[in-house]
């Protein structure tokens, strides 16, 4: 090693102790034998709002431009925004002492399963809600978390090269250092996100933190006004994420050339239509364990659908809201496992169940269909015609073929 290589790793393990990072991870690039940060460029520099969470571009005209992922409409700004882009998708913990989270109310879809002892996790979809809403050195999405199988499957249909961030995630380990491999390889996340190609050196969708620079994601202690485990304290830039993805070459195209969406379906929607119905769903994951039951309210008012987490309302930090949704779908899936002694669970994606869709204050009895991993998952009515989604969020909630839903 040269000394001059030596001398800068000497000076970044003393900015490590100094201020006190002990958990931060860097890109570094060769120049000559040099080695430099990694650091992407922000493409937006409007500064943020004071609170640091608000739009950081004037969102004026009429909401006439319809979001691909959710329906939703919005301003010809902010199209512009996103179009140039690829739907980010992202691992958000649920673990009681994680709340609130931040950017939820943000994304235009989430996911939601049981990750392993009864504890949900979820996956946002940012796209269109978030297009204008990054703010420069604002991290506002998180707690992040790491990455499962079947959310895997999910994020596959949101195009070629899916942008997936995550902490680490599920892998070939073993129960002690050096053993042999104790993980059931049907939930190998990390083998399976290598062998999807989103590692390879042309498709770098993948954007696990341990590969990120840390002004891209970094741990925030006493973000939510007490101290958390470290497990709970990552957060990460939307506008640092997809900036870090354009200068991998991936926006709204591909290395080919090829637009993201080329093969991607989307859901049918709608505009709203009120009923006289007052349906409210809810529900335990996991028998017993109320911490993480959920309930959605219905207001009539908005004709969406308020989520109540473990008895508490459920909280974006960022802007202090209710999370609400304008859809709220369950999806019963075969639930296998734990599989192996790490607890890890399996949910069935691809295939038919039962379903239930709440929008309107009715519910629709129908059924849910996935042909493949990288296929859409669609959702149909007790007569086999799709169902259309109400224009706005829409939360997808995973329970087991054996869950209760009342309402």
């Amino acid at each position: 090693m040269s000394k001059k290589l030596s001398f800068v790793l000497s000076l970044v393990g003393l900015y490590l102790v100094s201020t006190g990072i002990s958990f931060a991870v860097f890109n570094f690039t060769k120049v000559g034998d040099m080695l430099v940060f990694e650091t992407p460029v922000p493409s937006v520099s409007q500064p943020p709002t004071e609170s640091g969470f608000g739009p950081i571009v004037s969102l004026v005209g009429p909401k006439d431009q319809v979001c691909p992922i959710n329906g939703e409409k919005f301003t010809k700004i902010e199209k512009e925004l996103w179009e140039v882009k690829r739907p980010l998708l992202v691992m958000i913990e649920n673990h009681e002492d994680s709340r609130p989270q931040s950017g939820l109310s943000k994304a235009d879809v989430v996911y939601e399963a049981v990750s392993e002892g009864a504890i949900t996790r979820l996956m946002a979809v940012f796209y269109c809600g978030n297009a204008a809403y990054s703010g420069n050195g604002v991290y506002d999405i998180g707690p992040v978390r790491s990455a499962r199988t079947y959310f895997l499957d999910w994020a596959s249909e949101y195009s070629d090269f899916p942008l997936y961030n995550h902490v680490g995630g599920a892998n070939c380990s073993s129960e002690s250092p050096g053993g042999p491999c104790t993980t059931d390889k049907r939930v190998q996340a990390l083998e399976q996100i290598q062998s999807y190609g989103w590692l390879s050196e042309k498709t770098r969708s993948d954007l696990n933190q341990f590969a990120l620079d840390y002004r891209v994601c970094r741990r925030e202690p006493d973000r939510i006004g007490h101290p958390v485990a470290t497990e709970h304290s990552m957060y990460c830039s939307t506008e640092a994420l997809w900036a870090t993805a354009e200068k991998r070459g991936l926006t709204n195209v591909n290395y080919k050339d090829q637009l993201w969406d080329k093969n991607y379906r989307s859901w049918l929607f709608k505009d709203d239509s009120p009923s006289s119905g007052s349906v409210s769903p809810e529900f335990d994951f996991w028998r017993d364990y109320k911490a993480y039951a959920v309930r959605w309210n219905y207001d009539k008012t908005t004709n969406s659908y308020r989520r109540v987490n473990g008895g508490e309302p459920f909280i974006d930090f960022n802007n202090k809201e209710q999370i609400s949704a304008r859809n709220v779908i369950i999806q019963f899936a075969k639930e296998t496992g734990p599989v192996d002694i790490h607890k890890h669970l399996l949910y069935e994606t691809v295939g038919t169940g039962k379903a239930l869709v709440f929008q309107d204050g009715l519910v629709i009895e129908g059924k849910w269909s996935k042909k493949s991993r990288t296929d859409r998952t669609l959702f149909y009515n007790s007569t086999g015609s799709e169902v259309k989604f109400n224009r706005g969020q829409v939360w997808i909630e995973v329970l087991p073929t054996t869950g209760k839903v009342n309402y």
